[in-house]
């Protein structure tokens, strides 16, 4: 079974284009959600992350204080690295796990920092989402009611599309005016190609 990347710039549409695939019958891996779920489920996790953060991390209820963990890597590049140094095995351990119960032709996980992380090494194929820049502030503003200045500071955090796309196996272009399906439909052909070839 094949393993495909799904990634893309803040306010590309990556989501969206994940459940086109999901419609077409492709279980799909939400990289963040699953994150989230795995900080407040997964007992050796939350023992490491109150390790390094200390017992603030979570409240007392067991779920994360997510405010507060925020708080602590975001001022710290070295914390920031090092919690992303637990959670993203944990995150791989579990999409390995996830995939091994899955009956397709191929499996996609949507994820943000696939190159961000190096994580790309992982997948068999990686699908990149694109979007003109001002569409893709208008959505995150929009969605995430923010103002333009931090839209702004958090596509920079990112790697620029220009990168991603020359790294990637498949671009799908979320514009508005170039048909999505028809793009995501000719990707999900070849890869149930390539799947049969593997």
């Amino acid at each position: 079974m094949l393993k495909v990347g799904l990634t893309g710039g803040i306010g590309s549409g990556k989501t969206f284009v994940a459940r086109h695939f999901q419609k077409l019958g492709i279980p799909v891996y939400f990289a963040d959600k699953e994150a989230k779920r795995l900080m407040n489920r997964d007992k050796l996790l939350k023992s490491a992350i109150k390790d390094l953060l200390g017992r603030s991390a979570y409240h007392t209820n067991g779920r994360l204080n997510r405010p507060y963990v925020a708080s602590q890597i975001f001022k710290s590049k070295g914390l920031l690295q090092a919690m992303n140094d637990l959670v993203h095995p944990a995150v791989k351990e579990d999409f390995v796990f996830w995939s091994k119960r899955q009956k397709s032709a191929y499996v996609l996980e949507e994820s943000a920092i696939i190159y961000e992380n190096g994580l790309n090494v992982h997948f068999d194929q990686v699908i990149v989402v694109t979007a003109p820049m001002d569409l893709r502030i208008k959505r995150v503003m929009k969605r995430d009611n923010s103002s333009r200045k931090q839209v702004l500071s958090r596509i920079n955090q990112q790697l620029p599309d220009k990168k991603k796309i020359a790294l990637a196996n498949f671009v799908i272009t979320n514009d508005g005016d170039t048909d999505l399906e028809k793009q995501i439909t000719a990707i999900h052909k070849e890869l149930k190609k390539i799947s049969k070839s593997k």
